[in-house]
């Protein structure tokens, strides 16, 4: 395979079409798929030499595989990192970013900001291992400092939080957390890596789902782990191809595919929830908008200086709580109910009965998450139709405050 991409640097447009790049002998334009469990040896002394690491040969995909090669090194590049590994799921990928640097014994400080699934391993699964957990206000950096005043192995957070777009000074979080020992691993899927880039602010992994604004077509799971060299192939590598929590080639080539698009895509969708967080903040039906470069965020400084535009989610709260959310959600036309988001089609979910529904109605009152919060991820529609279907929407949840206030 080659790979004749020029020595100098190259911007993000170009790395989400080239970077990592290798054609067969056969020169396809597109990247090849290598859809193959295994690979054979010329002889038994080369399966030898490859299984003892004196020659380089891939030996199953569970361990390699052409394919997935191309957009680790694709991701590497666009993220900044030495190194990544990929995983079946954004789950798979934060699960071993966390057990294979954790031992029993350990302690994690996290962010109480958590995506529901991440929020439990670190409250539930990794004390069952031994593992001491601790939550903070990520907002917070007092209980950051009192969390870090004593030893810790790992520091987990996102920034911006699902659901309420919550931000974390990473650079002072990072900071406290090396003090302690600590790695720290971020969760950038909100931010994506074209408008945060963790690892310059800090950070030593960034974790992703590639489902989301990756592939951003609702074809696919994926997900992927990126560090330093050193840490990737020394810690995390003997974890997934042990544990083979493996990426499958096909969801590889598709999420490559899906990359070529994702500056695009990303751009466009940060600009329309600029301005439906504009509209949405403007409407009677709505106590908050939330919104990280809007002004009224109460951290938008701190966005605008650690993110390069503002994204593509918008998380509202609807007066009237969960009778006006479910009218809400149900009035929709244009936007589809999904727990999804970083697709193309827009998407709204209620994170009280869905993805934040497990953590218990007291963790979500000290996150802020009401029963009348809606998250949006806004897609590729022209804005001006979807406006217009979130104000048919509120309309309809007003009609339950109406009721009401009789």
């Amino acid at each position: 395979m080659s790979n004749s991409l020029p020595p100098r640097p190259l911007r993000p447009a170009t790395l989400l079409v080239r970077g990592g790049t290798m054609r067969s002998d056969q020169d396809e334009t597109s990247e090849a798929l290598f859809l193959t469990s295994g690979f054979v040896y010329e002889n038994a002394e080369q399966a030898e030499a490859t299984f003892t690491g004196a020659a380089t040969h891939y030996q199953y995909s569970r361990f390699g595989n052409p394919t997935v090669a191309m957009l680790e090194q694709r991701l590497a590049a666009l993220e900044g990192a030495e190194a990544c590994r990929l995983t079946a799921t954004g789950m798979a990928a934060v699960h071993a970013a966390m057990l294979s640097h954790l031992k029993a014994g350990d302690r994690v400080v996290a962010s109480r900001a958590l995506f529901g699934s991440c929020h439990w391993i670190v409250s539930t699964l990794l004390p069952r291992y031994g593992i001491e957990s601790e939550f903070v206000d990520g907002a917070d950096l007092d209980q950051w400092r009192q969390a870090l005043a004593r030893p810790a192995a790992l520091v987990l957070l996102e920034t911006p939080s699902n659901p309420m777009l919550e931000m974390v000074d990473l650079p002072a979080v990072a900071e406290l957390a090396h003090a302690a020992g600590a790695i720290v691993v971020v969760d950038n899927v909100f931010a994506t890596p074209l408008l945060q880039k963790p690892l310059t602010l800090g950070a030593d992994v960034v974790v992703y789902s590639c489902t989301k604004h990756m592939d951003g077509q609702g074809r696919v799971l994926g997900g992927a782990v990126l560090g330093s060299k050193t840490w990737v192939d020394e810690v995390l590598q003997p974890f997934v191809r042990n544990t083979g929590p493996a990426l499958s080639p096909f969801n590889a080539w598709v999420i490559l595919k899906g990359l070529e698009t994702l500056s695009l895509r990303v751009n466009a969708m940060s600009r329309s929830a600029s301005a439906i967080a504009d509209f949405l903040s403007e409407r009677a039906e709505v106590a908050k908008a939330l919104y990280p470069f809007r002004p009224d965020h109460p951290q938008q400084a701190l966005a605008m200086k650690q993110m390069s535009g503002g994204g593509t989610l918008v998380t509202f709260e609807l007066k009237g709580g969960k009778e006006a959310a479910f009218r809400f959600c149900n009035a929709l036309r244009v936007i589809d109910i999904s727990n999804n988001l970083g697709d193309s089609k827009s998407m709204v979910t209620h994170p009280a009965t869905t993805t934040h529904m497990r953590i218990g109605a007291e963790e979500r009152a000290r996150l802020g998450i009401t029963d009348g919060t809606i998250r949006l991820s806004v897609g590729l529609e022209d804005v001006a139709d979807l406006i217009e279907d979130l104000a048919e929407a509120l309309d309809a949840a007003g009609e339950v405050l109406a009721r009401a206030a009789e």
